[in-house]
């Protein structure tokens, strides 16, 4: 019995994948507004603002002076949960993502023609997701809770008035919490499964900016893939043999994860004076999520009936992520002096597969389109506005184990909103 309980719930990178934010896998896009108004289409190559430090950090050549770009993005997700059956009982609401919002910073400064450096705070990968109280495929994930910040010192080079390059190391800080709720015993309370775990590595971005004739400018970013070590503990919750008293053992807890390299390759081109068109697809390297293995071993507490002192346990899940591809198509339209109108559809894969989705990843390919404007407020100040629309494809969920099973149909959906401001001095 002990190894059931903890093989259906110490997943935490499988958990980090059920988000539903705009982009795959658990990887979010939500690093610039102005980017999000045309789907992310230019990210490489347009350089509008200081956000480029992500983007594509040898863009800073582009940019004139002192620049602050700061702003956040929030999303609205729903889901539609049908066609259920299990052996366990339960509710199926479908609202467990709550609404969540993603904020990010960058700063840029030219020092001359050929240099500039820049600092950027932002989050690339993370999310929530929450089932209400008593969900009926909470054996499989009743709670999920991962965040990464990432701070990114950046330098760029300018060869000439056409090429620069541009580098930024990353430390990135990873934090989680996960919690499933077992029924081994109808007439008792459920044993609750926590696991916590931390941890902080480096990783790096690089680019190149090219601007290949008058009109077209053209952009590739590389983000490395960042290697964790997750030390924590999991902490199970549950009535003994002899007593209706909830009773609690933590053990200590390791994962190792890598989050994914991937290529962003943009083009940027000016159509008339007023009109840009931008195009760019995105590959990132999910296939690395071949399986999660997750070591417990030490325990402290109270110990009681299935909750023995001694446990030491590697547990071993399959999930056999594959490779995936966004592609974005975006425009944007100088409608005054102060005024650009923006516009972008996005096409992203989903990782995952049927065999191996559980309800902590019940996504699928999705489709997003954009809308976007951007307001100059005076010479030096540009607010940005941007909204999302996001409708994924049905996707089916059939989960089993010795304890309990769950098979539904996903349809999931999300409005996400954008607002940030640059600056200039």
């Amino acid at each position: 019995m002990k190894k059931v309980m903890l093989k259906t719930t110490l997943s935490l990178a499988v958990a980090m994948a059920s988000s539903q934010l705009f982009a795959s896998g658990f990887a979010l896009n939500e690093q610039s507004v102005s980017g999000m108004g045309t789907g992310f289409a230019g990210r490489s190559s347009s350089a509008d603002d200081a956000s480029t430090v992500f983007g594509n950090p040898a863009g800073m050549a582009r940019l004139e002076g002192q620049q602050i770009t700061g702003g956040v993005a929030a999303i609205d997700a729903s889901t539609d949960i049908s066609n259920v059956s299990g052996r366990s009982a339960g509710s199926n609401k479908g609202d467990m993502v709550p609404f969540t919002a993603v904020p990010f910073g960058f700063y840029t400064n030219k020092l001359n023609d050929q240099w500039a450096v820049g600092f950027g705070v932002y989050a690339p990968f993370g999310l929530v997701t929450d089932y209400e109280s008593g969900f009926q495929g909470r054996g499989f994930g009743s709670k999920s809770e991962v965040k990464v910040i990432t701070l990114q010192p950046t330098v760029s080079y300018a060869f000439n008035d056409r090429v620069s390059v541009g580098f930024g190391p990353t430390i990135n800080r990873i934090a989680g919490t996960l919690e499933s709720d077992l029924t081994l015993n109808p007439r008792a309370p459920d044993t609750n499964i926590k696991i916590k775990g931390d941890d902080t590595a480096l990783g790096f971005n690089i680019g190149v900016l090219v601007q290949a004739t008058d009109t077209t400018r053209v952009g590739l970013t590389y983000h490395s893939k960042v290697s964790y070590k997750l030390d924590g503990h999991t902490e199970v919750t549950a009535p003994t043999a002899t007593s209706p008293f909830l009773r609690s053992n933590r053990y200590d807890a390791s994962l190792k994860i890598d989050t994914p390299e991937s290529y962003d390759l943009s083009v940027t081109q000016d159509l008339t004076d007023a009109w840009k068109l931008y195009a760019g697809a995105t590959w990132t390297r999910w296939s690395r999520l071949k399986d999660i293995t997750v070591k417990n071993e030490g325990v402290s507490g109270a110990t009681g009936g299935a909750l023995a002192p001694g446990l030491v346990s590697t547990i071993k899940e399959d999930q056999n992520w594959h490779d995936t591809w966004a592609y974005a198509v975006g425009t944007s339209y100088q409608l005054t002096k102060q005024v650009v109108l923006r516009t972008g559809l996005t096409f992203d894969q989903s990782p995952t597969n049927n065999t191996d989705r559980s309800p902590r990843i019940p996504t699928g390919d999705r489709t997003i389109f954009s809308l976007g404007l951007g307001y100059q407020v005076m010479d030096n100040m540009t607010i940005d506005l941007a909204y999302s629309y996001l409708k994924e494809e049905d996707v089916k969920i059939s989960r089993s184990n010795q304890l309990a099973s769950y098979n539904a149909k996903y349809e999931n959906s999300a409005n996400g909103f954008g607002l940030g401001m640059t600056y200039k001095f």
